[in-house]
């Protein structure tokens, strides 16, 4: 009897299929796609290298044929699958069920080339049920998902390909554009350029507590009326620091509240009006990935790719449903079971009396049918399964199970109450309000209340209670304060509101959003602050480039259409290659656009790359070369005056809204003082320097020799220089602190048994002692001032932590949920890591070792289990040691 091949994307979703199939069937990995366009020169094949198309991987004058190769990584796995091939009467492709699962699926079908039928099985859990029922439902290949996935990787390739060289020309080198990664970009340098223009306004409040005779609780009324006059409020400034209502308003200053302070103390309050007004709150619709990624950044603080590789390992293991979709709908299975455990855990009040029915904002059906939802005809509880997954898994699988059981609830009701009170301080007429909620029934707020980037408005789900009052009653005043405020620019992205806004503007597709915020922080042109994304100015100089030159390639709206016709294409509405054309050579006709190509070569070496490498912060003074700019150069970022020789380098990562003109001045000054004498060496004589280089500011010990002619002789020796600790100021630095720095590599004594003399130094990876050929880190740069020969020896007592067991322990993490290993971090030769004894994952960029949660490690290491299992090989083994080969030559 033969047998069915089945092939899934990933090893573990193989592992979790396989228990669920007989034996007559074989389970299989593709690990991810199996062909691709050639990435590098090496991989195009022979006979096509003399091609002028080649280096595209597509023929563009031909039908934009694509040129798929398979990896050199992937020929083992695809040799793997043709022996697995051999015996088997059917295969069964059973890749995920969005576009580039269709299309991993038609890849291998092009390169196994089996000789017995090849059938689509798709699902969107993986459970027993859902599998048997995709063996009963297989299908044919989609060939339109397929081609709008082509087109998509074609598009991708054309625009990166050909955009990405102008920028290595014009900015700086190995810098990238992408069709939505740019797009993305000048999202967030928009938000930063408004918040560099933005002017701050300043302005007063005056809040009371107040009480009602013989009631509780106290509350709040703020001033929002004076003489008839509405009180200004934040919001009534625009961004230029101006109040927009005109005379109709009043700006309290800091005098006028406090004289208003003072008099509502002594004032008697009346209520004037009490409204009160019933509300209706419908719940959430289920998960689709976009909103997914929010919440867990709101509710999780997880990162998008964290979110995704999370949901990943929940779906291949059977816990959720599809994680890549933009369907709200659930099936009539999962609503039963939704409704069902809402009626068993909180009574059947809370269900509507008919089940709830969303309906989604995407007009095309390409990725999974149903939202993100627990997985099975029965719900398993958040408690039932805590032992069986790791701390991320279990959190998100939670936020899952309550946003689902959520959208089957009934609403949430309750009545708002707005109260106007009339006191007269001073003589003068004023009207204050205060507001409250009161939830009557909670409906689907018992389960699920949703995030919000903004603390205020997901207050807006909480009651705020009064007590009873009528109109006329007279209120007293506890307390009253006046207060200061400042108008706030607009807030910076984060992973989650550039994920909404790209949802909105209908620009990528919810399957890519992780990839692309991942891919702008990887180029450098997005760094995190906290959790706010800010653009370097190397993203300011991309942007305007695009904007300047390539409007269109940058246009929210352009970018969106291309969106609807990639689902047009996957409907079958439109060809792709007429598209692709369009796109590459220019529209013809009514409407006609210039193609990709035009732009490209239409002139593009004119552009000024001073020009769009240039962000102007002000004026440093009257005339018209004294604009101070930051010019992106070949090497990074610098500020300069004009045109003058008045410049100095700046760290890529300063947010842009933080260097005013006047940061920018002190920066230049402190550079203009060139080298700074400290006094001489009193050993030596030769002078000591303070200087200041592309890496920070140094110390040096003598100067260069020089030969007859003034040059520095090539084979002399160097003066000795060492770098400023990270405790130690430019401004403060003294010379016995830069005779101290100098004084490193120091003796600090002799090992009483080999006698080898033990070290004290500062290296490019921090500070260490050395005793021949062993050495030990130090905790920090201070330890090198009071290092000791005791203290070294009780060092070198201990085993060595070398680059197979790790550097220094610079935290301990906590215990693995799984395997019960410890995590600690680690200091490596590229930075710090976490490790379980066994799997080592380097921390983030900017990564802090002392606040690494748990959960974040776990999440770390299951990142690089996984990209190892994509390599085939097996992360509970660790590699062996190998040497590496010298590069130099023998």
């Amino acid at each position: 009897m033969g047998k069915s091949l089945v092939i899934v994307e990933s090893p573990a979703k193989a592992r979790t299929i396989a228990r669920f199939l007989g034996k007559g069937f074989e389970v299989e990995s593709s690990i991810g796609h199996v062909r691709d366009l050639p990435s590098t020169a090496a991989e195009i094949p022979a006979k096509y290298k003399g091609q002028a198309w080649a280096r595209l991987g597509v023929d563009v004058d031909h039908q934009f044929q694509p040129l798929y190769v398979v990896p050199r990584e992937k020929k083992t796995q695809v040799k793997k699958l043709q022996d697995a091939l051999r015996g088997a009467d059917q295969v069964l492709l059973a890749t995920d069920e969005d576009r580039e699962g269709e299309a991993i699926a038609w890849h291998l079908r092009e390169v196994l080339k089996p000789k017995v039928p090849v059938l689509r099985m798709v699902f969107s859990e993986i459970t027993k049920p859902a599998i048997e029922q995709a063996l009963r439902d297989t299908r044919e290949i989609d060939e339109r998902l397929v081609s709008a996935q082509e087109t998509r990787r074609v598009l991708d390739r054309l625009f990166g390909y050909e955009v990405s060289p102008v920028l290595w020309k014009k900015v700086r080198p190995r810098l990238s554009a992408g069709r939505v990664q740019s797009v993305a970009t000048r999202l967030v340098v928009d938000r930063e350029r408004a918040r560099m223009a933005f002017v701050p306004a300043g302005y007063w409040s005056v809040a009371v507590d107040a009480a009602a005779p013989d009631r509780e609780p106290s509350f709040e009324a703020r001033l929002a009326e004076l003489d008839g006059r509405r009180v200004a409020t934040g919001r009534d400034f625009d961004d230029e620091g101006r109040l927009t209502g005109g005379e109709e308003m009043v700006r309290l200053d800091e005098a006028g509240a406090g004289e208003l302070a003072r008099g509502l103390r002594e004032a008697e309050l009346e209520v004037a009006e009490v409204k009160e007004r019933p509300f209706t709150r419908r719940p959430y619709p289920p998960f689709i990935t976009s909103t997914l990624q929010q919440e867990a950044a709101r509710k999780l603080r997880f990162s998008a790719q964290r979110t995704m590789r999370t949901a990943q390992r929940l779906y291949e293991t059977g816990y959720i449903t599809y994680m890549r979709t933009d369907s709200v709908q659930l099936s009539a299975e999962a609503i039963a079971a939704a409704r069902r455990q809402v009626g068993e855990l909180f009574g059947d009040q809370y269900l509507p009396e008919q089940p709830r029915a969303y309906r989604g904002k995407s007009k095309n059906a390409q990725e999974a049918h149903e939202a993100i939802r627990p997985a099975g005809s029965s719900f398993r509880l958040p408690d039932e399964i805590r032992g069986e997954l790791g701390e991320d898994e279990q959190r998100l699988y939670e936020l899952v199970w309550q946003r689902t059981l959520a959208s089957q609830m009934r609403d949430a009701e309750g009545t708002t109450t707005s109260v106007r009170l009339s006191a007269r301080p001073g003589g003068r007429q004023a009207t204050l309000a205060a507001s409250g909620k009161v939830i009557r029934f909670p409906g689907f707020l018992r389960v699920y209340v949703e995030g919000a980037d903004d603390p205020r408005a997901e207050q807006e789900d909480q009651e705020r209670l009064l007590p009873p009052l009528s109109d006329g009653e007279s209120v007293s005043v506890r307390s009253a304060t006046a207060s200061g405020h400042s108008t706030q620019p607009p807030p910076r992205y984060t992973e989650a509101s550039l994920v909404k806004e790209l949802e909105e503007r209908g620009i990528g597709r919810p399957s890519t959003y992780a990839a692309i915020l991942q891919t702008i922080q990887d180029r450098g042109y997005v760094w995190k602050k906290g959790s706010a994304l800010v653009p370097t100015f190397t993203a300011f100089a991309v942007t305007r480039l695009l904007e300047q030159h390539m409007p269109e390639l940058v246009d929210l709206e352009f970018t969106a259409r291309m969106e609807d016709e990639l689902d047009a294409i996957a409907r079958g509405e439109r060809e792709a290659g007429p598209y692709l054309r369009d796109f590459y050579f220019g529209a013809e006709g009514d409407g006609a656009v210039a193609g990709l190509k035009e732009l490209i070569g239409s002139g593009w070496e004119g552009i000024d790359a001073r020009e769009v490498c240039s962000v102007v912060l002000g004026s440093a003074g009257p005339g018209p070369d004294q604009d101070v700019a930051v010019r992106v150069g070949r090497y990074g970022p610098y500020l300069q005056v004009g045109q003058s020789d008045r410049r100095v380098t700046i760290a890529d990562d300063i947010a842009p809204d933080e260097l005013t003109v006047e940061e920018a001045l002190r920066l230049l000054a402190s550079a203009a003082e060139g080298d700074r004498p400290l006094g001489n060496d009193p050993e030596s004589g030769k002078p000591v320097y303070l200087k200041s280089g592309r890496f920070g500011h140094y110390v040096q010990l003598g100067d260069p020799e020089l030969d007859d002619q003034g040059r520095i002789k090539k084979k002399a020796a160097k003066p000795k220089m060492a770098s400023l600790w990270p405790s130690m100021s430019r401004e403060e630095l003294t010379l016995q602190d830069a005779l101290l720095l100098l004084s490193f590599p120091r003796e600090i004594g002799r090992h009483p048994e080999s006698g080898e003399a033990i070290t004290a130094q500062d290296g490019r990876f921090g500070p260490y002692l050395k005793m021949g050929t062993e050495t030990r880190s130090l905790a920090g740069h201070e330890e090198l001032r009071t290092a000791t020969l005791q203290r070294a020896l009780e060092l070198f007592a201990q085993p060595k932590a070398g680059r197979r067991s790790g550097g220094s322990t610079l935290a301990d993490v906590g215990t693995h949920p799984r395997s019960a290993a410890s995590l600690v971090v680690k200091s490596g030769r590229f930075g710090p890591y976490v490790t379980d004894g066994t799997l080592n994952a380097s921390l983030p960029k900017g990564g802090d070792p002392a606040t690494l949660s748990v959960e974040e490690a776990v999440a770390l290491l299951d990142a690089r289990a996984e990209k190892l299992r994509e390599q085939g090989k097996d992360p509970s083994v660790k590699a062996p040691r190998t040497r590496r080969r010298s590069s130099r030559a023998t």
